[in-house]
């Protein structure tokens, strides 16, 4: 059996009328947000941008990238009912210049969930891409998530594991990680009880 495109799946899934997961940000994301000063910030697979408009909200610069045009268009209506404006990458993250278009202040990595021939590249250009000292906020689904129905990949190779995890960001100065037990009110697709993993991710200083 073919597997489905990707970008074909989220595109479907954004073309229903309501913002899918919330136009409320994710609120770890938010917490760590809200401790930080307002800079340049990077989201990946941002989807309908709730986690991008509220950052904004606050005076972040941001940028963001997805695949799925229908999420952008999405994104681009919700920031310009805010008032705000977000530089939204229609492109395969594969193809993104991390180098050339960082260097970034904070990055966040909200239920983004990459295949594993191309996970640990794309975390490494994450880590490699903030500014010294600056952190990554990351919130995922777990190999625990696969007991409960309120979200999230039913494949394990694309769940994430804290060890997993600390091995993608080898290098950096500090890396603060746990798995949780959590109640999710994102929207219709992650809605219930859920198995996280969330923490931060701080690029190392040079000495």
């Amino acid at each position: 059996m073919q597997k489905e495109n990707p970008s074909h799946f989220w595109d479907t899934r954004y073309a229903e009328p309501t913002y899918v997961y919330g136009t409320a940000p994710n609120q770890f994301f938010r917490a760590c947000l809200d401790a930080l000063p307002p800079g340049r910030l990077l989201l990946l697979a941002e989807g309908e941008g709730r986690n991008a408009v509220y950052a904004a909200e606050q005076g972040w610069q941001v940028t963001a990238v997805d695949f799925s045009e229908r999420g952008r268009e999405k994104a681009l209506t919700l920031a310009a009912s805010r008032g705000v404006h977000l530089d939204y990458h229609l492109m395969d993250i594969r193809q993104f210049d991390f180098e050339a278009l960082g260097p970034w202040d904070a990055i966040g990595l909200i239920f983004a969930h990459f295949p594993p021939d191309f996970r640990t590249d794309i975390h490494r250009k994450c880590l490699a891409s903030l500014r010294p000292g600056r952190q990554l906020i990351l919130e995922a689904f777990n190999p625990g998530q696969l007991q409960y129905h309120s979200g999230g990949p039913k494949d394990v190779a694309l769940l994430y594991t804290p060890d997993l995890l600390r091995a993608d960001f080898a290098g950096a100065s500090d890396i603060e990680l746990s798995e949780v037990v959590a109640v999710l009110e994102e929207g219709p697709y992650h809605s219930g009880v859920a198995s996280v993993v969330r923490g931060r991710v701080v690029a190392a200083v040079p000495s």
